[in-house]
């Protein structure tokens, strides 16, 4: 008996679903015609254009799906966004580079000492009977403070930048080989691009203009004259860090430092004595400047003794030793007429910052 969607008589030989499903294997379906890539010309096409039987159809265009195209766009956007995230500061501005480094401007007075500057043989016995008593020694002695984040500046960028100018003091005033005058490379490494050719010239071309002093950049003393008697320098002072504006950050240094040197001929190798340096540096950093570790040194200000007046301490510093005193004679004069030159300073030690000995 035949099933519901079957006629009557059963279905018919030769009739779906009967003789003929041996061929269904090889009958084609519409999409697999529209597929094919030769074509059947109609009879009448063939009579009137002499055409062959069959023509060659052009290849059908395959390209990507409306699906695919929306799922290559969104995978697009979001690897765009995602190196955007990853590369973008939340704290960064939109311009990254700021204005050039400004020049720094120096000053650097010499303190004269009152009469005889005082020694001793025992380096020890001198910064104990001297205001550097309870100073720590070398690097201990500049402690970076808490950092705390500004309006535009994160913890770790004010922690940086405090980092950067401790670095740079200790680099400019305690490295041995900086404070003998032998290196100078310890120091510019830290300077920001823009003032490399400002301080190469203070020591290819030393000049006492307020621009183009050594000393103004860092410590160093006349090798021929004198020498460290100790090692362990006494350094005191604070480190404070603000924001001057939404791309810049500004540390102000201000230390003492003391050290112990003796003559450097060894003939005349003679008692110790004391040589105070005072440094009030100011430091401007933008976010580049915190990326390379570097630093923008706008402001120096120094004085040092013993020192004569008469000396001048635009390249080396040439301290007055033990038993030795000021020679006669001030700074050198100052030209109110000439444009350019800074005034000559000078500064009397008082007697209290030397050793009681």
């Amino acid at each position: 008996m035949g099933g519901p969607g079957d006629p009557p008589e059963g279905t018919p030989e030769g009739g779906p679903g009967g003789g003929e499903d041996e061929y269904r294997s090889v009958v084609f379906d519409e999409s697999f015609v529209r597929a094919a890539r030769l074509q059947e010309f109609s009879a009448q096409e063939r009579l009137a254009d002499h055409a062959p039987a069959v023509r060659r159809r052009p290849p059908m265009r395959r390209g990507l799906s409306r699906q695919a195209l929306i799922l290559v766009l969104l995978i697009a956007v979001a690897f765009g966004t995602a190196i955007y995230m990853g590369v973008r500061h939340p704290y960064q501005n939109p311009a990254s580079s700021g204005p050039p480094a400004e020049p720094l401007r120096m000053t650097v007075i010499p303190l004269s000492p009152q009469g005889k500057v005082p020694g001793a043989s025992d380096t020890d016995q001198l910064f104990a009977h001297s205001p550097a008593a309870q100073f720590r020694i070398g690097a201990k002695g500049i402690p970076l403070p808490a950092a705390r984040r500004t309006a535009h500046f994160s913890d770790s960028q004010v922690t940086t930048a405090l980092s950067i100018a401790k670095d740079y003091i200790v680099r400019s005033s305690l490295d041995p080989e900086v404070l003998t005058g032998e290196q100078v490379r310890p120091v510019r490494v830290l300077l920001d691009p823009d003032q490399l050719d400002q301080f190469d010239q203070s020591f290819s071309h030393p000049a006492a203009d307020g621009r183009h002093a050594p000393t103004g950049w860092l410590v160093r003393f006349d090798p021929a004259q004198a020498e460290l008697a100790d090692r362990k320098i006494r350094v005191q002072g604070t480190l404070s860090a603000a924001e001057t504006d939404s791309a810049t950050l500004e540390v102000t240094a201000d230390h003492t430092l003391v050290y112990a040197l003796r003559p450097a001929d060894a003939e005349k190798a003679g008692e110790a004595s004391l040589f105070t340096v005072r440094r009030e540096l100011h430091f401007r950093f933008d976010r580049d400047d915190l990326r390379l570790h570097q630093a923008q040194l706008v402001v120096s200000y120094v004085q040092a003794g013993p020192l004569s007046c008469a000396d001048d301490p635009t390249n080396r510093l040439r301290p007055l030793l033990a038993g030795q005193t000021a020679k006669a004679g001030g700074p050198a004069g100052t030209d109110p007429y000439a444009t350019g030159g800074a005034t000559a300073l000078c500064g009397s030690l008082a007697a209290g910052a030397q050793p009681k000995v």
